[in-house]
């Protein structure tokens, strides 16, 4: 089975838990919280994989590292590592994410601007795209690009809307040429 197939499965699973215990928000923090930790320290994952180390002291580190965690969650990294399955565990957490999103009716957005956006620049650009996508809101995560000279860039998943300078001095260079 698939890395992916087996993260869907454990996090369809704990999707399900978070609903009866009408814990979706609180869970989907935490999973956010894991999923960062598990991208930028590469260290934990190489010693729950580790195979010198015994269980009991995996599970500990587990414990430990995530005591404010919920029960859920962290009968979920268990029974992860039980099963030799810790190299899923962000994407178990990307997946619930994306689950969580989709229950909300919320889209993650990348949004490339030349300098940070204001709150209330925020709420007008989710205001505006979420619409287009069929969404109520946007989570927006904004990075400041300067190479894109002006105006804004936004991916929606797989969508590109690309309104910056550079995108349409690009589009207008191809047409010239062509």
């Amino acid at each position: 089975m698939s890395d992916l197939a087996v993260a869907k499965r454990y996090a369809v699973a704990l999707f399900q838990i978070a609903k009866e215990q009408n814990l979706l928000t609180q869970m989907e923090e935490e999973l956010q919280a894991i999923k960062q930790i598990f991208s930028e320290q590469k260290d934990l994952l190489a010693f729950l994989e580790h195979p010198k180390l015994s269980k009991s002291a995996k599970k500990e580190v587990i414990a430990n590292s995530f005591s404010k965690l919920s029960e859920p969650i962290i009968n979920t990294l268990f029974i992860m590592l039980e099963g030799h399955r810790t190299g899923e565990i962000k994407l178990m957490a990307e997946e619930f994410i994306q689950l969580a999103n989709e229950e909300n009716s919320i889209a993650e957005a990348t949004v490339y601007t030349v300098r940070p956006l204001t709150d209330t620049e925020r709420e007008a650009v989710s205001t505006a795209f979420a619409a287009k996508v069929g969404k109520r809101t946007l989570k927006i995560n904004n990075i400041a690009d300067s190479s894109i000279i002006g105006g804004i860039k936004l991916q929606i998943g797989n969508r590109i809307f690309d309104g910056s300078v550079s995108g349409k001095l690009d589009r207008l260079s191809k047409q010239l040429l062509s």
